[in-house]
């Protein structure tokens, strides 16, 4: 093609090229979904759990927002009761878990994207284990 046939767009300094941004979005978000990628990727490589601490990152409350929307529902809801509530929702990616942690007054204090085959706060521990096979053998006995 002749050069004097390409088109030449001339953009303003400071000015975006591309669509307009959404309100308070940062560009964040949609960067993040490829991290989360990378991570699903090595949990099914190498069964390797991960989070990621949305507090600690550059997100606003519309990339918040975004990226809930974006990653949307999936099928395992679980709320943990224990000094202010804890959710875990899977999104509609499964592996990807979408955690909060609550203070007892309702307030948030953590947020996370956890990927996981079952996100580690509610795995059981093995002590807590022994101890329900211990109640189940009391109850065995009270059988016979």
């Amino acid at each position: 093609m002749p050069l004097e046939n390409i088109p030449i767009v001339t953009v303003s300094a400071g000015a975006a090229v591309g669509p307009a941004p959404l309100d308070g979005l940062s560009g964040n978000a949609p960067v993040l979904l490829r991290e989360i990628a990378e991570h699903v990727n090595r949990l099914l490589a190498t069964g390797e759990s991960s989070a990621i601490d949305l507090n600690a990152l550059p997100l606003t409350p519309a990339d918040l927002d975004w990226l809930q929307e974006t990653l949307g529902t999936g099928e395992i809801a679980i709320t943990l009761e224990s000094d202010g509530d804890s959710t875990l929702n899977e999104t509609a990616c499964p592996g990807v878990w979408w955690v909060t942690h609550h203070n007892e007054h309702g307030a948030v204090v953590s947020r996370f994207l956890e990927v996981a085959f079952v996100p580690e706060l509610v795995k059981a521990h093995p002590e807590d284990i022994k101890i329900g096979l211990e109640h189940l053998d009391l109850l065995i006995s009270g059988l016979s």
